[in-house]
């Protein structure tokens, strides 16, 4: 590329980029001779490791079979992003760095076709252009619907860490370019043991081959008055957008990447807000699931997902079909896609790895009937995810009641065990007391 070909030269040349649905089906399935999670769950409290101002590191688990950290941040965005960097410095560069290399190396396996995870379009201004170019373009055409406050976080992450500003940027923009496989359901109602309760399942299917099983990391911030509330971030060292998470609003969120849509969601579009910002700021934000239904329905949106909200505090859940042109809340009476394999139960939400994916669906909607009326916790560990075989980078259960998760990740490379998250042991958050932990401030280190 001309070195004074700017992005925003290129902006100019760019055209909105749409897809319209091929109305094909996923072809995967579970296998019929999967076997139950009878692991234990780990309930012990997380172990402080040091403090530095504005944040706390712990670490939480076993360390040959389920240990993560857990990062407390305070402050402004650029303050939360400094700690969160300086309390992990070298990790963070590990992972923007084994991150950016897997991104590449991923990039030339799509261009000899060996790889089919990226969108056409994406490829194409990666040959065009080169892929920083690319992901500097994307960067700039998201760039008017992202809040400034992600950029100065960002800043403080690479202050406070050493990490490059632009790769740090650039990575966070890996969830409009790829196409993943997850989860989801939302139980209520008759469906659970207690009524009043709401258990939700967020499953997250993606490359265990990449670098993100080594960097495991529930991130929770402390924002200033006036910057939202406490929320938790369940993800990686140095990510900074939100694909699964909980709030201090018992809320939180799922989502699932389609491949496989039908005609009824239009177009997607390169130019709004990305996706994984808009849901980490339902987390930050959001009191009501009201609050996210005008969110998701007044926000520029982008790309084909199912996005799911749940609110503890009303004891319910809403799926959303989620494209350029529509956002679709579905509850357990609308529920799409109409289809024998994808059967409507009574205060059950629920999609298995895609919006056409018959066999998932259909085992998931046949372990959470089995179950029905007694849908929780154990049952699902024990029997929902293992046995629909979801969930094999990252799992959270969200007893949203009692503000409890219940997080598995996918063995590091550093840990022995079986390798899917689905087949290993998860561990106990007990979220009101780390949305109450005390700032460094005001507590010894």
């Amino acid at each position: 590329m001309d070195d004074k070909m700017s992005v925003r030269t290129i902006l100019v040349l760019c055209l909105i980029c749409v897809q319209t649905s091929n109305a094909a089906f996923c072809s995967g399935k579970p296998d019929p001779n999967a076997k139950q999670n009878l692991n234990p769950i780990y309930t012990a409290s997380p172990t402080k490791i040091k403090s530095v101002v504005n944040g706390h590191l712990y670490t939480i688990g076993q360390p040959a079979n389920n240990q993560f950290y857990i990062v407390h941040i305070w402050g402004t965005p650029y303050d939360m992003g400094k700690a969160h960097g300086q309390l992990l410095d070298k990790r963070t560069n590990a992972m923007i760095n084994s991150v950016w290399k897997y991104l590449e190396e991923q990039v030339i396996g799509a261009i000899n076709s060996t790889v089919h995870i990226f969108k056409p379009w994406f490829l194409k201004d990666v040959a065009d252009f080169g892929l920083d170019a690319a992901l500097d373009l994307e960067i700039e055409i998201t760039r008017p619907f992202t809040r400034k406050a992600f950029f100065e976080e960002a800043q403080g992450l690479a202050d406070g860490s050493g990490a490059d500003f632009k790769k740090i940027l650039r990575i966070h923009m890996i969830g409009e370019l790829t196409k993943g496989d997850c989860s989801m359901f939302g139980a209520w109602g008759k469906s659970v043991p207690v009524e009043g309760s709401l258990l939700q399942l967020r499953a997250l299917d993606w490359s265990v081959d990449g670098p993100f099983k080594d960097f495991p990391q529930v991130t929770v911030y402390h924002p200033i008055e006036g910057n939202g509330h406490a929320f938790a971030n369940f993800g990686w060292t140095g990510w900074i957008g939100s694909i699964t998470g909980m709030s201090s609003k018992n809320m939180a969120i799922s989502e699932i990447g389609v491949t496989f849509p039908d005609d009824t969601f239009g177009k997607e579009s390169r130019f709004g807000v990305p996706f994984t910002y808009l849901l980490r700021d339902i987390l930050q934000f959001d009191n009501t699931i009201d609050d996210s239904i005008n969110r998701i329905a007044n926000s520029p949106r982008t790309c084909d997902l199912i996005l799911g909200v749940g609110d503890g505090k009303m004891g319910e859940f809403r799926g959303i079909q989620y494209s350029a042109s529509v956002a679709n809340f579905m509850d357990d009476v609308n529920m799409k896609p109409t289809a024998s394999w994808h059967p409507q139960i009574k205060d059950v939400v629920y999609w298995g790895m895609d919006w056409l994916c018959p066999a998932f669906s259909q085992t998931l909607s046949r372990q959470l009937t089995k179950h029905y009326g007694n849908i929780t916790v154990e049952n699902v560990i024990r029997d929902v995810t293992s046995i629909t075989q979801t969930g094999n980078l990252h799992i959270a259960i969200y007893d949203l009641t009692n503000s409890i998760a219940y997080i598995a990740n996918a063995k590091s490379t550093n840990q022995s065990g079986p390798l899917y998250a689905y087949e290993r042991s998860f561990v106990r958050l007990n979220m009101t007391e780390l949305f109450n932990v005390i700032p460094p401030e005001e507590n010894s280190t």
